[in-house]
């Protein structure tokens, strides 16, 4: 398997007409159905966010940390007072039925009350990029075109414009290096710590951290 830093080179080296390109032979439009913001099958939505994605949504909403992130669950255990142990993520936040927090309906449509700061991994959505270090959101993808992945969503298939595509492939380029350099960040911040039963400690590019977004 090829080095993060080796990965980390190939995403910054994208070319972003090839990816628009890849785009467009899949083809994208967004329906509104909001399935990317909800959970699936009782699992809560787990849309990975980065440190700095975190407080500018604060600022934007004027919310706590807590309010709009929670650690990752995977990685974490049930322990007697709630989830327990060591994670390397940060999560947006669900509501009680396990729907990404930002996520509403109005007549029959969804829409993402932050959608101007919106993070890269909600931007890009249905798509990914195939370099080792990136994350597939929602499960294995469903078609592909040169190094674009498309994930499930009933918009695939449909006419996307050159300029959309476009637009969508800089962002697609831009989440891959941020995935990657975060992966490095948090390879070279992580310390071991020694955690309390029910504590949970989330290591990311800035160091351990509180589920809260203090350091540890």
């Amino acid at each position: 398997m090829d080095s993060l830093e080796t990965e980390l080179e190939r995403a910054r080296s994208l070319d972003v007409s090839d990816l628009a390109d890849a785009i467009e032979s899949i083809g994208f439009e967004c329906t509104r159905c909001g399935e990317c913001c909800k959970s699936e099958a009782d699992d809560p939505h787990t849309a990975t966010v980065f440190p700095d994605e975190v407080r500018t949504l604060q600022v934007t909403t004027g919310d706590d940390w807590r309010d709009v992130a929670r650690p990752m669950p995977y990685g974490l255990s049930a322990g007697p007072d709630g989830p327990e142990g060591e994670t390397f993520e940060w999560a947006l936040e669900t509501d009680a039925c396990g729907d990404c927090t930002f996520y509403e309906e109005r007549e029959g449509e969804g829409r993402c009350t932050v959608h101007e700061d919106r993070p890269l991994i909600c931007e890009t959505y249905p798509f990914s990029v195939a370099l080792g270090g990136t994350s597939q959101p929602m499960g294995e993808a469903v078609d592909e075109a040169g190094v674009v992945r498309a994930h499930e969503c009933e918009g695939l298939g449909r006419d996307i414009s050159r300029a959309d595509a476009e637009d969508l492939a800089a962002a697609l380029k831009t989440r891959a290096v941020r995935e990657l350099e975060e992966a490095i960040g948090v390879r070279e911040a992580y310390r071991p710590v020694e955690t309390d039963t029910g504590e949970v400690v989330v290591h990311d590019s800035e160091g351990p951290k509180t589920p809260d977004g203090h350091p540890r």
